[in-house]
């Protein structure tokens, strides 16, 4: 069944009825014009939105819509997680061709229920219109404790920079859906990629115990790449930055890809952007026990990978064998 042959308010019937059951905080959900919600007494609220674009963010050849789902959701949540918020509520606004099937719609809200529910988010509303490409555009709503959100605008010097998880792997798994032949990588590592690009995981629980901590003094999603966003948090705080190869946390799936198709594993891991890790400021005595209290709750490693420095310095990165050279914001932009 293609959309055309539904039309539209029984296509939002169709999606209304697919959604879990709202909590007790919603008081008027999908359904009406505007949604309803009930916010915890004495939380700031957050609010962050992000469309994804097809032909621009992503490809039907290259993801299922499933995965488009799980991303557009992801990409908010990451955005709640830099803050150490916790997302609470959802607005979706679809673009969808004419000649699409219906099922496609459903496999695209599985994905966002699938993305939004470990994370405690519920989809409460949206808009839907016809378009030549298809669009998803999320509005995501949260709340934090007031007392601990975090900015990119806290860096001071003689802060550490850290860094959740691990990075480049998206960046080359995008790579590896671009080819025109498969390239000679082992399973493991091209699944680990693709997974990587095609369904990430946004690390709200790690924001979350970040900012609880009281030990961060920044903190900013990777989003358009480390070397960008922490660009981002330099501009902010007025601050420079010396970042170190050696411990850059790139993992051995990454590195094999990367080789395979004609890249210095370094390049990705600067420059790639989409990996929805966190980079996170915080005072050089406090690191060693941020690293422990994220390691020990959630898994994540947590890598201590450079120094925040005077703002009259330049910016750099220091290669394994002792290089310096300038750290270049040479990211993801949507205008170029």
């Amino acid at each position: 069944m293609k959309i055309s042959d539904l039309g539209e308010f029984k296509l939002i019937e169709r999606i209304r009825a697919s959604l879990p059951p709202p909590p007790a905080s919603v008081v008027t959900g999908l359904g009406d014009d505007t949604a309803v919600m009930r916010p915890t007494p004495g939380a700031y609220l957050l609010a962050t939105c992000d469309a994804q674009v097809e032909g621009r963010h992503f490809r039907r050849a290259w993801y299922t819509p499933y995965q488009i789902g799980r991303k557009a959701i992801a990409v908010n949540l990451s955005d709640i997680a830099a803050m150490g918020g916790a997302p609470r509520y959802a607005l979706v606004s679809l673009g969808l061709p004419n000649d699409l099937d219906v099922e496609f719609v459903d496999e695209l809200y599985r994905g966002l229920v699938d993305g939004a529910t470990p994370f405690g988010a519920h989809i409460v509303g949206g808009n839907m219109s016809g378009a030549s490409e298809i669009i998803v555009d999320v509005t995501l709503l949260g709340e934090a404790d007031p007392a601990r959100v975090i900015g990119r605008a806290g860096a001071r010097e003689d802060d550490v920079v850290l860094v959740t998880g691990n990075l480049g792997a998206a960046c080359v798994g995008n790579d590896l859906l671009a080819l025109d032949r498969p390239a000679p990588v082992s399973p493991g590592a091209r699944e680990f990629c693709l997974r990587a690009a095609q369904t990430p995981t946004p690390r709200v629980r790690e924001g979350q115990i970040i900012a609880q901590s009281g030990l961060a003094h920044a903190m900013i999603d990777v989003s358009d790449g480390l070397a960008a966003d922490m660009g981002h948090i330099c501009d902010a705080s007025r601050v420079s930055v010396r970042l170190f190869a050696e411990p850059l946390p790139i993992a051995t799936e990454t590195v094999e890809v990367a080789f395979a198709v004609g890249r210095d594993p370094l390049d990705p891991g600067l420059h790639g952007g989409e990996d929805y890790e966190l980079i996170v400021v915080a005072p050089r005595a406090g690191a060693p026990r941020l690293i422990e209290l994220v390691q020990s709750q959630t898994g994540t490693p947590l890598t201590l990978i450079g120094d925040i420095i005077p703002a009259q310095e330049a910016r750099t990165f220091i290669r394994g064998n002792g290089r310096m050279i300038p750290l270049h914001a040479r990211g993801w932009n949507h205008f170029k």
